[in-house]
Protein backbone atom coordinates (compact mmCIF):
# COMPACT_ATOMS: atom_id res chain seq x y z
CA UNK A 1 0.00 0.00 0.00
CA UNK A 2 1.28 3.50 -0.75
CA UNK A 3 0.09 7.03 -0.16
CA UNK A 4 0.48 9.64 -2.90
CA UNK A 5 0.54 13.42 -2.54
CA UNK A 6 1.11 16.06 -5.20
CA UNK A 7 2.61 19.35 -4.12
CA UNK A 8 2.21 22.60 -6.04
CA UNK A 9 4.45 25.32 -4.68
CA UNK A 10 3.23 28.85 -5.45
CA UNK A 11 6.22 31.05 -5.13
CA UNK A 12 7.25 34.72 -5.43
CA UNK A 13 10.53 35.81 -7.07
CA UNK A 14 13.21 37.56 -5.00
CA UNK A 15 16.85 36.70 -4.16
CA UNK A 16 15.78 34.07 -1.64
CA UNK A 17 12.24 33.41 -2.76
CA UNK A 18 9.55 30.94 -3.68
CA UNK A 19 10.31 31.02 -7.40
CA UNK A 20 7.50 29.52 -9.52
CA UNK A 21 4.84 26.81 -9.63
CA UNK A 22 6.71 23.55 -9.24
CA UNK A 23 4.69 20.30 -9.38
CA UNK A 24 6.40 17.44 -7.57
CA UNK A 25 4.91 14.24 -6.19
CA UNK A 26 5.98 11.80 -3.52
CA UNK A 27 4.81 8.32 -2.59
CA UNK A 28 5.10 6.65 0.80
CA UNK A 29 5.54 2.91 0.77
CA UNK A 30 4.03 0.78 3.50
CA UNK A 31 5.75 0.92 6.88
CA UNK A 32 7.35 -2.43 7.78
CA UNK A 33 8.88 -3.92 10.92
CA UNK A 34 12.58 -4.73 10.81
CA UNK A 35 14.62 -7.25 12.77
CA UNK A 36 17.75 -5.15 13.10
CA UNK A 37 17.61 -1.89 15.00
CA UNK A 38 21.25 -1.07 14.32
CA UNK A 39 22.31 -1.01 10.68
CA UNK A 40 23.84 1.15 7.97
CA UNK A 41 22.50 1.54 4.45
CA UNK A 42 25.21 0.64 1.93
CA UNK A 43 23.56 0.41 -1.50
CA UNK A 44 20.26 1.12 -3.28
CA UNK A 45 19.99 -0.15 -6.85
CA UNK A 46 17.35 -0.68 -9.54
CA UNK A 47 16.37 -4.33 -9.98
CA UNK A 48 15.74 -3.83 -13.73
CA UNK A 49 11.97 -4.24 -13.44
CA UNK A 50 11.04 -0.98 -11.71
CA UNK A 51 11.74 -2.31 -8.24
CA UNK A 52 14.78 -1.86 -6.02
CA UNK A 53 17.37 -3.77 -4.02
CA UNK A 54 18.74 -2.42 -0.73
CA UNK A 55 21.85 -3.72 1.03
CA UNK A 56 22.53 -2.88 4.68
CA UNK A 57 25.22 -3.92 7.12
CA UNK A 58 23.74 -4.85 10.51
CA UNK A 59 25.13 -5.02 14.05
CA UNK A 60 24.14 -7.16 17.04
CA UNK A 61 25.49 -8.12 20.46
CA UNK A 62 26.04 -6.47 23.83
CA UNK A 63 29.02 -4.82 22.18
CA UNK A 64 27.71 -4.07 18.71
CA UNK A 65 29.64 -5.89 16.02
CA UNK A 66 28.96 -6.33 12.28
CA UNK A 67 27.31 -9.68 11.56
CA UNK A 68 26.60 -9.56 7.84
CA UNK A 69 24.48 -7.93 5.16
CA UNK A 70 20.70 -7.64 5.13
CA UNK A 71 19.22 -7.53 1.62
CA UNK A 72 15.74 -6.21 0.89
CA UNK A 73 13.86 -6.47 -2.41
CA UNK A 74 10.98 -4.05 -3.15
CA UNK A 75 8.71 -4.00 -6.20
CA UNK A 76 7.74 -0.95 -8.29
CA UNK A 77 4.86 -0.22 -5.88
CA UNK A 78 7.32 0.13 -2.97
CA UNK A 79 6.11 -3.16 -1.48
CA UNK A 80 8.58 -5.42 0.30
CA UNK A 81 8.86 -8.63 -1.75
CA UNK A 82 11.63 -10.52 0.05
CA UNK A 83 14.42 -10.25 2.61
CA UNK A 84 17.64 -12.18 2.91
CA UNK A 85 20.16 -12.31 5.73
CA UNK A 86 23.63 -12.86 4.27
CA UNK A 87 25.69 -13.79 7.31
CA UNK A 88 29.32 -12.98 6.68
CA UNK A 89 31.95 -11.40 8.95
CA UNK A 90 35.56 -10.18 8.90
CA UNK A 91 35.14 -8.56 5.52
CA UNK A 92 35.00 -4.99 4.17
CA UNK A 93 32.12 -3.91 1.96
CA UNK A 94 33.30 -1.86 -1.03
CA UNK A 95 30.18 -1.44 -3.19
CA UNK A 96 27.19 -3.24 -4.65
CA UNK A 97 25.54 -3.15 -8.07
CA UNK A 98 23.10 -5.06 -10.26
CA UNK A 99 23.99 -6.42 -13.70
CA UNK A 100 22.05 -8.92 -15.83
CA UNK A 101 19.58 -9.83 -13.11
CA UNK A 102 22.28 -10.52 -10.51
CA UNK A 103 23.29 -8.67 -7.36
CA UNK A 104 27.06 -8.28 -7.11
CA UNK A 105 28.83 -7.34 -3.87
CA UNK A 106 32.45 -6.20 -4.19
CA UNK A 107 34.24 -7.08 -0.94
CA UNK A 108 37.77 -7.04 0.52
CA UNK A 109 39.00 -9.70 2.95
CA UNK A 110 42.26 -10.89 4.44
CA UNK A 111 43.14 -14.53 3.78
CA UNK A 112 45.20 -15.83 6.70
CA UNK A 113 46.10 -19.01 4.82
CA UNK A 114 47.77 -17.22 1.91
CA UNK A 115 48.80 -14.09 3.89
CA UNK A 116 47.17 -11.85 1.31
CA UNK A 117 44.34 -9.40 0.77
CA UNK A 118 41.70 -10.57 -1.68
CA UNK A 119 39.16 -8.59 -3.64
CA UNK A 120 36.20 -10.86 -4.18
CA UNK A 121 32.83 -10.45 -5.90
CA UNK A 122 29.89 -12.28 -4.31
CA UNK A 123 27.10 -12.70 -6.88
CA UNK A 124 23.55 -13.99 -6.66
CA UNK A 125 20.49 -14.06 -8.95
CA UNK A 126 17.75 -11.71 -7.73
CA UNK A 127 15.10 -14.39 -8.12
CA UNK A 128 16.63 -16.56 -5.37
CA UNK A 129 19.52 -15.48 -3.18
CA UNK A 130 22.35 -17.97 -3.62
CA UNK A 131 25.74 -16.28 -3.53
CA UNK A 132 28.83 -17.55 -5.30
CA UNK A 133 32.20 -15.88 -4.99
CA UNK A 134 34.87 -14.93 -7.49
CA UNK A 135 38.31 -13.79 -6.33
CA UNK A 136 39.40 -11.14 -8.83
CA UNK A 137 42.62 -9.90 -7.21
CA UNK A 138 45.05 -11.13 -4.54
CA UNK A 139 47.87 -9.03 -3.03
CA UNK A 140 50.42 -10.51 -0.63
CA UNK A 141 50.79 -8.42 2.54
CA UNK A 142 50.84 -8.61 6.29
CA UNK A 143 47.47 -7.78 7.82
CA UNK A 144 47.08 -4.10 8.76
CA UNK A 145 44.37 -1.95 10.32
CA UNK A 146 42.01 -0.17 7.92
CA UNK A 147 43.55 -1.48 4.72
CA UNK A 148 40.56 -0.29 2.68
CA UNK A 149 41.06 3.45 2.58
CA UNK A 150 37.68 5.20 2.31
CA UNK A 151 38.88 8.57 3.60
CA UNK A 152 39.79 10.30 0.36
CA UNK A 153 40.67 13.56 2.12
CA UNK A 154 43.19 12.47 4.75
CA UNK A 155 45.16 9.40 3.70
CA UNK A 156 47.39 7.27 5.91
CA UNK A 157 50.48 5.89 4.14
CA UNK A 158 52.30 4.54 7.20
CA UNK A 159 50.44 1.24 7.71
CA UNK A 160 52.45 -0.73 5.13
CA UNK A 161 49.48 -1.51 2.90
CA UNK A 162 46.59 0.61 1.69
CA UNK A 163 44.07 0.11 -1.10
CA UNK A 164 41.08 1.99 -2.52
CA UNK A 165 38.40 1.51 -5.17
CA UNK A 166 36.84 4.05 -7.54
CA UNK A 167 33.81 3.35 -9.76
CA UNK A 168 32.87 5.44 -12.78
CA UNK A 169 29.50 7.23 -12.88
CA UNK A 170 27.47 4.47 -14.59
CA UNK A 171 29.23 1.65 -12.74
CA UNK A 172 30.40 -0.04 -15.91
CA UNK A 173 33.95 -0.38 -14.52
CA UNK A 174 36.08 0.30 -11.47
CA UNK A 175 39.74 0.86 -10.63
CA UNK A 176 41.60 -0.70 -7.71
CA UNK A 177 44.76 0.97 -6.42
CA UNK A 178 47.15 -0.91 -4.11
CA UNK A 179 50.14 0.60 -2.32
CA UNK A 180 52.46 -1.87 -0.56
CA UNK A 181 55.54 -0.81 1.40
CA UNK A 182 57.96 -3.00 3.37
CA UNK A 183 61.44 -1.65 4.07
CA UNK A 184 62.85 -0.69 0.63
CA UNK A 185 60.16 -2.56 -1.27
CA UNK A 186 57.71 0.15 -2.36
CA UNK A 187 55.05 -0.88 -4.89
CA UNK A 188 51.98 0.87 -6.25
CA UNK A 189 49.79 -0.97 -8.76
CA UNK A 190 46.56 0.11 -10.45
CA UNK A 191 44.03 -2.30 -11.98
CA UNK A 192 40.92 -1.75 -14.07
CA UNK A 193 38.03 -4.24 -13.99
CA UNK A 194 34.67 -4.34 -15.67
CA UNK A 195 31.65 -5.26 -13.55
CA UNK A 196 31.85 -8.94 -14.48
CA UNK A 197 35.18 -9.03 -12.63
CA UNK A 198 37.27 -9.26 -15.81
CA UNK A 199 40.60 -7.47 -15.54
CA UNK A 200 41.02 -4.97 -18.37
CA UNK A 201 44.28 -3.23 -17.39
CA UNK A 202 47.18 -3.52 -14.98
CA UNK A 203 49.68 -0.71 -14.52
CA UNK A 204 52.83 -0.58 -12.39
CA UNK A 205 52.93 2.92 -10.90
CA UNK A 206 55.85 2.18 -8.56
CA UNK A 207 58.39 4.38 -10.38
CA UNK A 208 56.34 7.49 -9.58
CA UNK A 209 56.23 7.00 -5.81
CA UNK A 210 59.91 7.52 -5.02
CA UNK A 211 59.31 11.12 -3.97
CA UNK A 212 55.50 11.26 -3.60
CA UNK A 213 52.64 9.18 -2.21
CA UNK A 214 49.46 9.24 -4.28
CA UNK A 215 45.89 9.29 -2.95
CA UNK A 216 43.46 9.10 -5.86
CA UNK A 217 40.06 10.69 -5.22
CA UNK A 218 38.07 10.46 -8.44
CA UNK A 219 37.93 8.76 -11.81
CA UNK A 220 36.65 9.13 -15.37
CA UNK A 221 36.70 6.27 -17.88
CA UNK A 222 36.15 6.46 -21.64
CA UNK A 223 33.03 4.75 -22.98
CA UNK A 224 35.08 2.01 -24.63
CA UNK A 225 36.86 1.38 -21.28
CA UNK A 226 40.26 1.87 -22.93
CA UNK A 227 41.33 5.09 -21.19
CA UNK A 228 41.32 5.68 -17.43
CA UNK A 229 41.76 9.13 -15.89
CA UNK A 230 42.60 9.11 -12.18
CA UNK A 231 42.91 12.35 -10.26
CA UNK A 232 44.15 12.84 -6.73
CA UNK A 233 46.64 14.30 -4.32
CA UNK A 234 50.37 13.67 -4.70
CA UNK A 235 51.93 14.07 -1.23
CA UNK A 236 55.58 15.10 -1.09
CA UNK A 237 57.69 12.84 1.12
CA UNK A 238 60.88 14.83 1.69
CA UNK A 239 59.97 18.50 1.42
CA UNK A 240 59.67 20.57 4.57
CA UNK A 241 56.43 22.45 5.14
CA UNK A 242 55.08 24.97 7.60
CA UNK A 243 52.39 23.58 9.89
CA UNK A 244 49.60 25.35 7.99
CA UNK A 245 50.89 24.57 4.48
CA UNK A 246 49.41 21.91 2.23
CA UNK A 247 51.80 19.06 1.58
CA UNK A 248 50.43 17.95 -1.77
CA UNK A 249 49.57 18.96 -5.29
CA UNK A 250 46.81 17.64 -7.54
CA UNK A 251 47.92 15.40 -10.40
CA UNK A 252 46.18 13.49 -13.19
CA UNK A 253 47.18 9.99 -14.27
CA UNK A 254 46.11 8.63 -17.66
CA UNK A 255 46.36 4.86 -18.20
CA UNK A 256 45.76 3.27 -21.61
CA UNK A 257 47.25 0.61 -23.88
CA UNK A 258 50.41 2.73 -24.27
CA UNK A 259 51.16 2.84 -20.53
CA UNK A 260 50.70 5.80 -18.22
CA UNK A 261 51.43 9.51 -18.06
CA UNK A 262 50.86 12.22 -15.46
CA UNK A 263 50.02 15.91 -15.63
CA UNK A 264 49.93 18.68 -13.02
CA UNK A 265 47.53 21.61 -12.88
CA UNK A 266 48.75 24.47 -10.76
CA UNK A 267 50.28 27.79 -11.74
CA UNK A 268 52.61 29.68 -9.37
CA UNK A 269 50.43 31.09 -6.61
CA UNK A 270 47.40 28.97 -7.58
CA UNK A 271 46.61 25.72 -5.77
CA UNK A 272 43.78 23.42 -6.86
CA UNK A 273 41.41 21.54 -4.57
CA UNK A 274 38.53 19.03 -4.95
CA UNK A 275 38.99 18.62 -8.71
CA UNK A 276 36.41 16.56 -10.59
CA UNK A 277 37.20 15.01 -14.03
CA UNK A 278 34.37 15.08 -16.59
CA UNK A 279 34.25 13.60 -20.10
CA UNK A 280 31.89 15.71 -22.25
CA UNK A 281 31.70 14.24 -25.75
CA UNK A 282 35.35 14.39 -26.89
CA UNK A 283 36.45 16.90 -24.24
CA UNK A 284 38.24 16.18 -20.96
CA UNK A 285 37.52 18.95 -18.44
CA UNK A 286 37.98 19.47 -14.71
CA UNK A 287 36.12 21.69 -12.26
CA UNK A 288 36.89 22.38 -8.63
CA UNK A 289 38.21 25.07 -6.31
CA UNK A 290 41.49 26.93 -5.99
CA UNK A 291 43.42 28.83 -3.31
CA UNK A 292 45.90 31.67 -3.58
CA UNK A 293 47.89 30.24 -0.66
CA UNK A 294 49.25 26.82 0.33
CA UNK A 295 46.53 26.15 2.90
CA UNK A 296 42.86 25.16 2.97
CA UNK A 297 41.42 28.66 2.41
CA UNK A 298 39.69 28.82 -0.97
CA UNK A 299 39.36 31.84 -3.23
CA UNK A 300 37.14 30.61 -6.05
CA UNK A 301 36.40 28.03 -8.72
CA UNK A 302 38.75 26.68 -11.36
CA UNK A 303 38.18 25.13 -14.80
CA UNK A 304 40.73 23.15 -16.81
CA UNK A 305 40.52 21.51 -20.22
CA UNK A 306 43.10 18.93 -21.35
CA UNK A 307 43.71 16.98 -24.52
CA UNK A 308 42.31 13.51 -23.64
CA UNK A 309 45.25 11.77 -25.35
CA UNK A 310 48.35 13.89 -24.75
CA UNK A 311 47.11 15.62 -21.53
CA UNK A 312 48.25 18.93 -22.96
CA UNK A 313 46.63 21.74 -20.96
CA UNK A 314 44.36 23.55 -23.42
CA UNK A 315 42.49 25.95 -21.13
CA UNK A 316 42.60 27.11 -17.53
CA UNK A 317 40.27 29.64 -15.97
CA UNK A 318 40.23 30.91 -12.39
CA UNK A 319 36.98 32.45 -11.15
CA UNK A 320 37.04 34.28 -7.79
CA UNK A 321 33.94 33.74 -5.64
CA UNK A 322 31.27 36.17 -6.78
CA UNK A 323 29.89 39.05 -4.73
CA UNK A 324 26.56 37.21 -4.55
CA UNK A 325 28.29 34.12 -3.16
CA UNK A 326 30.09 36.12 -0.46
CA UNK A 327 26.82 37.87 0.42
CA UNK A 328 25.06 34.49 0.69
CA UNK A 329 27.68 33.13 3.05
CA UNK A 330 28.73 36.08 5.19
CA UNK A 331 26.18 38.85 4.66
CA UNK A 332 27.23 42.46 4.35
CA UNK A 333 29.71 42.41 7.22
CA UNK A 334 33.41 41.68 7.12
CA UNK A 335 34.33 38.81 4.81
CA UNK A 336 35.84 35.71 6.40
CA UNK A 337 37.65 32.64 5.15
CA UNK A 338 36.15 29.87 3.01
CA UNK A 339 37.56 26.40 3.63
CA UNK A 340 36.82 22.69 4.09
CA UNK A 341 34.92 22.31 0.82
CA UNK A 342 34.53 18.83 -0.66
CA UNK A 343 33.03 17.77 -3.99
CA UNK A 344 29.51 16.25 -3.95
CA UNK A 345 28.21 15.86 -7.51
CA UNK A 346 28.18 17.32 -11.00
CA UNK A 347 25.70 17.41 -13.89
CA UNK A 348 25.99 18.45 -17.53
CA UNK A 349 22.97 20.07 -19.19
CA UNK A 350 21.83 19.57 -22.80
CA UNK A 351 23.63 22.84 -23.63
CA UNK A 352 26.82 21.34 -22.10
CA UNK A 353 26.76 23.75 -19.17
CA UNK A 354 28.26 22.32 -15.98
CA UNK A 355 26.41 22.36 -12.65
CA UNK A 356 28.83 21.67 -9.81
CA UNK A 357 27.87 21.03 -6.16
CA UNK A 358 30.01 20.83 -3.04
CA UNK A 359 29.68 20.95 0.74
CA UNK A 360 31.52 22.39 3.71
CA UNK A 361 32.65 19.32 5.64
CA UNK A 362 35.03 18.89 8.58
CA UNK A 363 35.60 16.76 11.67
CA UNK A 364 36.10 17.97 15.24
CA UNK A 365 37.48 15.84 18.06
CA UNK A 366 36.88 15.98 21.80
CA UNK A 367 37.26 13.86 24.96
CA UNK A 368 34.34 12.97 27.25
CA UNK A 369 33.89 10.83 30.34
CA UNK A 370 31.38 7.99 30.39
CA UNK A 371 29.43 6.83 33.47
CA UNK A 372 32.38 4.77 34.72
CA UNK A 373 34.77 7.72 34.48
CA UNK A 374 36.60 6.36 31.43
CA UNK A 375 37.73 8.93 28.89
CA UNK A 376 36.22 8.55 25.44
CA UNK A 377 37.48 10.14 22.26
CA UNK A 378 34.55 11.57 20.31
CA UNK A 379 34.55 12.47 16.61
CA UNK A 380 31.86 14.86 15.38
CA UNK A 381 31.17 15.15 11.67
CA UNK A 382 30.02 18.55 10.47
CA UNK A 383 28.00 18.93 7.26
CA UNK A 384 27.53 22.64 6.79
CA UNK A 385 26.99 25.01 3.87
CA UNK A 386 26.10 23.77 0.40
CA UNK A 387 27.93 25.37 -2.54
CA UNK A 388 26.64 25.33 -6.11
CA UNK A 389 28.08 26.81 -9.30
CA UNK A 390 27.23 26.94 -12.99
CA UNK A 391 29.79 27.20 -15.79
CA UNK A 392 29.07 27.38 -19.50
CA UNK A 393 30.49 25.09 -22.19
CA UNK A 394 33.61 27.28 -22.48
CA UNK A 395 34.31 27.14 -18.74
CA UNK A 396 33.14 30.70 -18.02
CA UNK A 397 31.42 31.21 -14.67
CA UNK A 398 27.69 32.02 -14.87
CA UNK A 399 26.93 32.08 -11.13
CA UNK A 400 27.89 30.69 -7.72
CA UNK A 401 25.59 30.39 -4.72
CA UNK A 402 26.04 29.43 -1.07
CA UNK A 403 23.16 27.83 0.85
CA UNK A 404 23.67 28.20 4.60
CA UNK A 405 23.21 24.97 6.54
CA UNK A 406 24.45 23.65 9.87
CA UNK A 407 24.46 19.92 10.79
CA UNK A 408 26.60 17.74 13.03
CA UNK A 409 26.42 14.02 13.77
CA UNK A 410 28.31 11.35 15.69
CA UNK A 411 26.31 8.51 14.22
CA UNK A 412 24.91 7.56 10.82
CA UNK A 413 25.76 10.30 8.32
CA UNK A 414 23.06 9.05 5.91
CA UNK A 415 20.52 11.29 7.67
CA UNK A 416 22.76 14.37 7.37
CA UNK A 417 24.28 16.23 4.42
CA UNK A 418 22.04 16.45 1.34
CA UNK A 419 21.24 15.01 -2.07
CA UNK A 420 20.58 16.85 -5.32
CA UNK A 421 18.89 16.34 -8.66
CA UNK A 422 19.27 18.32 -11.88
CA UNK A 423 16.32 18.64 -14.25
CA UNK A 424 16.96 20.80 -17.31
CA UNK A 425 18.76 23.88 -16.00
CA UNK A 426 17.32 23.65 -12.48
CA UNK A 427 19.00 21.98 -9.50
CA UNK A 428 16.99 20.67 -6.56
CA UNK A 429 18.48 19.95 -3.13
CA UNK A 430 16.93 17.77 -0.41
CA UNK A 431 17.80 18.25 3.26
CA UNK A 432 16.33 16.84 6.47
CA UNK A 433 15.86 19.03 9.52
CA UNK A 434 13.82 19.11 12.73
CA UNK A 435 13.26 22.86 12.29
CA UNK A 436 9.89 24.01 11.00
CA UNK A 437 11.42 26.86 9.00
CA UNK A 438 14.89 28.14 8.14
CA UNK A 439 16.23 30.87 10.40
CA UNK A 440 16.20 34.36 8.91
CA UNK A 441 19.69 35.87 9.23
CA UNK A 442 18.86 39.07 7.34
CA UNK A 443 16.52 40.26 4.62
CA UNK A 444 18.56 38.35 2.05
CA UNK A 445 20.01 35.43 4.04
CA UNK A 446 18.58 32.33 5.68
CA UNK A 447 20.13 29.26 7.30
CA UNK A 448 18.77 25.72 7.61
CA UNK A 449 19.60 24.40 11.08
CA UNK A 450 19.53 20.82 12.25
CA UNK A 451 17.04 21.24 15.11
CA UNK A 452 16.57 18.91 18.07
CA UNK A 453 13.37 16.92 17.53
CA UNK A 454 13.57 13.24 16.56
CA UNK A 455 10.97 13.91 13.84
CA UNK A 456 12.28 15.43 10.64
CA UNK A 457 10.91 17.69 7.92
CA UNK A 458 12.27 17.44 4.40
CA UNK A 459 12.99 20.75 2.69
CA UNK A 460 13.49 21.12 -1.05
CA UNK A 461 15.67 23.97 -2.27
CA UNK A 462 15.77 25.01 -5.91
CA UNK A 463 18.39 26.94 -7.88
CA UNK A 464 17.05 27.91 -11.31
CA UNK A 465 18.96 28.60 -14.53
CA UNK A 466 19.89 32.11 -13.32
CA UNK A 467 20.93 30.94 -9.85
CA UNK A 468 17.82 32.32 -8.12
CA UNK A 469 17.05 30.37 -4.97
CA UNK A 470 13.68 29.21 -3.65
CA UNK A 471 12.74 26.74 -0.95
CA UNK A 472 9.74 24.96 0.54
CA UNK A 473 9.01 22.44 3.25
CA UNK A 474 8.44 19.46 0.99
CA UNK A 475 7.48 16.67 3.39
CA UNK A 476 6.13 17.53 6.85
CA UNK A 477 7.26 15.51 9.86
CA UNK A 478 3.61 14.71 10.57
CA UNK A 479 3.50 12.82 7.26
CA UNK A 480 7.01 11.38 7.39
CA UNK A 481 7.03 9.65 10.78
CA UNK A 482 10.35 8.00 9.92
CA UNK A 483 13.42 10.13 9.07
CA UNK A 484 14.70 9.93 5.50
CA UNK A 485 18.31 9.06 4.71
CA UNK A 486 18.56 12.15 2.52
CA UNK A 487 22.19 11.73 1.47
CA UNK A 488 21.84 8.17 0.09
CA UNK A 489 19.03 8.07 -2.47
CA UNK A 490 18.81 6.04 -5.63
CA UNK A 491 18.47 8.43 -8.59
CA UNK A 492 16.63 7.25 -11.69
CA UNK A 493 17.21 9.57 -14.65
CA UNK A 494 14.89 7.52 -16.87
CA UNK A 495 11.71 8.51 -15.04
CA UNK A 496 13.06 11.59 -13.19
CA UNK A 497 12.68 10.10 -9.74
CA UNK A 498 14.59 9.58 -6.51
CA UNK A 499 14.10 6.75 -4.03
CA UNK A 500 14.81 7.36 -0.32
CA UNK A 501 15.05 4.87 2.54
CA UNK A 502 13.40 5.93 5.81
CA UNK A 503 14.19 4.10 9.05
CA UNK A 504 14.09 4.51 12.79
CA UNK A 505 14.72 1.64 15.16
CA UNK A 506 12.69 -1.36 14.02
CA UNK A 507 10.47 0.49 11.51
CA UNK A 508 11.28 1.17 7.85
CA UNK A 509 9.70 2.30 4.57
CA UNK A 510 10.55 3.65 1.11
CA UNK A 511 9.71 7.13 -0.13
CA UNK A 512 9.71 7.90 -3.86
CA UNK A 513 10.00 11.46 -5.17
CA UNK A 514 9.01 12.10 -8.80
CA UNK A 515 9.59 15.28 -10.82
CA UNK A 516 6.69 16.08 -13.17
Amino acid sequence: MKTKLIIFFLLVATTVSHAQKMPVSYDFGERYSDRYKYSNLLTIADDGEGGSILVRSYFTGLILRPKGFYIEHYNKDLELVSEFNYKITDIDYVDGYIKNGHLHLLLLRYNQGTASYEYVIHSSPLSMMNFKENVILSIESVEVENALDKNYYNRNFSSGFTTSVLFNEDKSAFAITTHFKKRKDNQHYIYLFDTTGTKLMEYDFSAEIEEKNYAFEDIAISKDLKKVYLIGKAYYKKKRFAATERKFQYELLLIDENGGKTQTFDDPGKFSEALKPILIDNKLVFVGFYADRKDNRYNGLVYFEMDPNSLELLQKKYHPFSQQFMLDKFGKGEEREINNLIFKDVSVTEEKDILFNAEEYFVTKSVQQDASGARLHIDRYHYNDMVSAKLNVAGDLIWTRNINKSEVTQNDAAYASYSSYTLGNDTYFFISTASENPQQLSNERIIFRQGYSRNRNVFMIKLDAQGNMSYEKFIDDKDARLPLMVSLPYTNKQDNSMLFYAKRGSKKQLVKVTFK
